[in-house]
C-alpha cells in the first residue's frame, strides 16, 4: 500500500508515538482520523496536520463509541484502510506493594485500555476494511498493534502492563491467519525504551541511566522510528502475523 493511498484511523494520536506516525502519514498526503480523550491535543493536532486530518474524541475500550466513530472516520475519508493501535497506559505497580496486593481494578484498568481497547478497535475496523475495494494482491486493509519488550521482558512492577501487552502480541497471529480470506494484514510493533512525553520530566541523571541500557545506538528510541517501522510495514504486503521489536538490542533487566 502506498502512503498517499492511506486512509487511517490512529488511536492515542494525540501525542507520542500516535502523533508521530500521523505527522509521517500526513507528510506522504494519507487522510488521517486521530483517536484520543484529550480533546484539546487532538483537535491541535488534527489542526496541525492539515485538512486531511480530523479528531475523535473516543475511549478505545467503548465497544459502541468505537463502533460510532469508525463509522463516521470511514465516511469522512471515503473509506477505512489503515487502524494502528498507539493508546496505551503504563499500569504500573507491584503485585504485591507497601499497601498490601493491587487491587484488582487496578489490573483490570490496563488490560482494558492496551488489550481490550486494542481487540475492540481491530474488530470494529476489520468489518468496515472487509467492505472496502481490493488492491494488489488482493489487499484490503491492515491492522498495526503497538504491544512493547515488556511483553517478553517484564520488569517488576509491570505485571498489568506485561500482560496487557502479552496480549496483544498472542493475538497477533490468530487474528492475521482468520482476517487474512478478506485481504487484511496483521502486525505488531513492540517499542522498547522510547523518547515520548512521559519521560520528558526524568531527571537527567535517570534519563542517561536508561540511555546507557541500550547497547546501540545507546539512546532512547524516536518517535519518528517507530512511524518509519509502521509505514514500512503499510508498504510491504508480505508482513503479516509478525511482531517486529524496534529496541536497539535492549533486553529489559528484573528492575
Amino acid at each position: 500500500m502506498q502512503l498517499d493511498q492511506v486512509k487511517a484511523v490512529v488511536t492515542g494520536g494525540a501525542s507520542g508515538l500516535g502523533l508521530a506516525l500521523a505527522r509521517h502519514l500526513a507528510a506522504a498526503g494519507a487522510r488521517l482520523t486521530l483517536f484520543d480523550l484529550h480533546e484539546e491535543r487532538g483537535r491541535q493536532a488534527a489542526a496541525e496536520l492539515g485538512v486531511h486530518a480530523r479528531f475523535a474524541r473516543v475511549d478505545v475500550a467503548d465497544e459502541q463509541a468505537v463502533q460510532t466513530a469508525l463509522a463516521e472516520a470511514a465516511a469522512a475519508m471515503d473509506g477505512l484502510n489503515v487502524a494502528v493501535n498507539c493508546a496505551g497506559v503504563l499500569g504500573a505497580g507491584r503485585v504485591l506493594g507497601k499497601e498490601g496486593p493491587m487491587p484488582l481494578a487496578q489490573f483490570e484498568s490496563t488490560l482494558r485500555v492496551n488489550l481490550v481497547g486494542s481487540f475492540n478497535v481491530a474488530k470494529a475496523a476489520a468489518a468496515i476494511m472487509q467492505q472496502q475495494p481490493e488492491g494488489e494482491d488482493g489487499e484490503r486493509g491492515v491492522i498495526v498493534h503497538t504491544a512493547s519488550i515488556a511483553a517478553f521482558e517484564g520488569q517488576i512492577g509491570q505485571a498489568a502492563y506485561s500482560a496487557s501487552k502479552g496480549g496483544v502480541v498472542g493475538m497477533t497471529l490468530p487474528m492475521a491467519r482468520e482476517l487474512a480470506r478478506f485481504g487484511i494484514r496483521v502486525m505488531t510493533v513492540a517499542p522498547g525504551i522510547f523518547h515520548t512525553p512521559m519521560v520528558e520530566g526524568m531527571p537527567a541523571a535517570v534519563y542517561e541511566s536508561l540511555c546507557a541500557q541500550v547497547p546501540y545506538p545507546s539512546r532512547l528510541g524516536r518517535p519518528e522510528e517507530f512511524a518509519e517501522t509502521v509505514a514500512f510495514i503499510l508498504r510491504n504486503r508480505y508482513l503479516n502475523g509478525s511482531v517486529i521489536r524496534i529496541d536497539g538490542a535492549v533486553r529489559l533487566a528484573p528492575r
